[in-house]
Order: C-alpha cells, then sequence, then structure tokens
C-alpha cells in the first residue's frame, strides 16, 4: 500500500507489518540523468519490494531532499544538514509509531544519507517507541555494488530498465568525457576532497554507457530480494531494548 494514494481509513483498516520509507536526495546526476534519480530509484525499490512482501507492508512518501551539499556546485541540487535530516527521517518514524506502525526499513538511493541514517536509525532503535534499520538499495546487490559510482554504470542501468525516457542518451557521451573514474582525491586512504566537482568536470563517475537495461532489471531483481528478506527479518526480530548487563 503506497501511503500517499490510501485515505485514512483505509490505512486504519490495514493490519501493517512493516513500512518502507523511501529516502534520496535532490542532487546533480550528470548532463544525462534527473536530479530526482536517488529518491526515484530508493522508491522503486520500495515499491517492488512492497508489492512482493508476503505480509502488508505500507511505503511511506519519499524524502526527496537529503544530505547532498557535496554536490552544491551543480544547478539544481538541494541539500539539507545531516542534523536536519536526522530530525525529519525520526519525527517522520516517531509519527509512523504513533499509529502502531513500529517496525520501519529506511530504503535509502543516496550515499550522502548513510552517516546521517545509521546514526538516527540507531537513535529512533534506542529511545523511540519504534525499531528502525537503514538500506541502502546499491549496497544490496552483489558483485555489482563495486561498481557504484555516480551517475554511472549502476544509476544509468537502472533507469534505463525502470524508465529509460528518463536517459538523456544523446547525452552520454559527454557524460563519460567529463567523468571521473573514481570518488574523490585519496591519498593515504584519506579523501582530500569534500565536493564532487574537485574531482568530477560533470558530476559523474565511471562510465554511464557501458551497462543495458538487462543489467538494471537484475540490479532491481537483486535489491527488492535482498529488502525483502530485510523487512521479514525486521517484523520477525524482537526489538525490546536490551537490558543492563
Amino acid at each position: 500500500m503506497r501511503l500517499a494514494d490510501a485515505t485514512w481509513t483505509d490505512a486504519d483498516a490495514t493490519a501493517v507489518d512493516v513500512v518502507l520509507l523511501p529516502v534520496g536526495s535532490t542532487e546533480q546526476h550528470g548532463p544525462h540523468a534527473p536530479l530526482g534519480t536517488d529518491a526515484f530509484t530508493a522508491e522503486t525499490v520500495a515499491e517492488r519490494a512492497a508489492d512482493a512482501y508476503d505480509g502488508t507492508a505500507v511505503v511511506a512518501p519519499t524524502v526527496s531532499v537529503g544530505v547532498s551539499e557535496e554536490h552544491r556546485q551543480f544547478t539544481g541540487t538541494l541539500w539539507v544538514s545531516p542534523d536536519t535530516f536526522r530530525s525529519y527521517v525520526r519525527e517522520t518514524v516517531q509519527s509512523l509509531a504513533h499509529h502502531g506502525w513500529t517496525d520501519v526499513v529506511v530504503v535509502n538511493g543516496h550515499g550522502g544519507n548513510v552517516p546521517a541514517l545509521g546514526e538516527v536509525c540507531a537513535a529512533i532503535s534506542r529511545h523511540d517507541d519504534a525499531y528502525a534499520v537503514p538500506f541502502t538499495w546499491f549496497d544490496a546487490v552483489g558483485e555489482h555494488a563495486s561498481d557504484m559510482g555516480h551517475a554511472g554504470p549502476l544509476e544509468t542501468a537502472f533507469l534505463r530498465h525502470v524508465d529509460p525516457d528518463a536517459v538523456r542518451e544523446d547525452r552520454i557521451d559527454d557524460a563519460r568525457e567529463g567523468a571521473s573514474e573514481r570518488w574523490g582525491e585519496w591519498v593515504s586512504h584519506t579523501n582530500l576532497a569534500h565536493d564532487s566537482a574537485a574531482f568530477s568536470e560533470n558530476g559523474v563517475v565511471g562510465d554511464p554507457g557501458e551497462d543495458s537495461a538487462d543489467r538494471g532489471a537484475k540490479l532491481l531483481s537483486l535489491a527488492v530480494e535482498a529488502l525483502r528478506d530485510l523487512a521479514d527479518a525486521v517484523v520477525e526480530r524482537d526489538d525490546d531494548p536490551v537490558p543492563h548487563r
């Protein structure tokens, strides 16, 4: 069930097992992919997993602006501070818990959100009347995960499968020419670059032209399967607070 499409009486009459809360970003994805890519991919994985879930999973409205200041030099990028992002996610989960929907998986599509999500899900689970865990879809695609860049092979293949019209195929050569091979500038295991514009001319990391919609279908299948398994584990887990030793 998509919460935004339901009436309150529909929601009230539904025995909900788990809530999937998509979070992403609105940020540059090179000259060829939409600013909303991260929100779209997270929402798509959440919706497909809810459809595949053997129970009742509610998909909450997507949080579409995240921790994205690292892309600030590219027009159209929006961002909030980690504090604001954590507060928004936490208060959203608190409102879900108010209705008795206490098991939540935060389905993430943006790498910059990962540290804040780890922190806020731990705080929710320790201190609130809910249990929350983060899930980042591109970390859950097996051996493909090592190819994750930014607007590169994985995200572009995903879009080619789910929404091919979103990819500006006539700009792929430009995307390749201005891309960097890897994220950051690394010395002694330390990234010297805080912003993506410091190492990528057009914001792209990796080759967005090397993979097809077929790979995108495989990525989606792997992510959905992993999220479905995680939702099962969250629902089945005894999430009572661990007692003091």
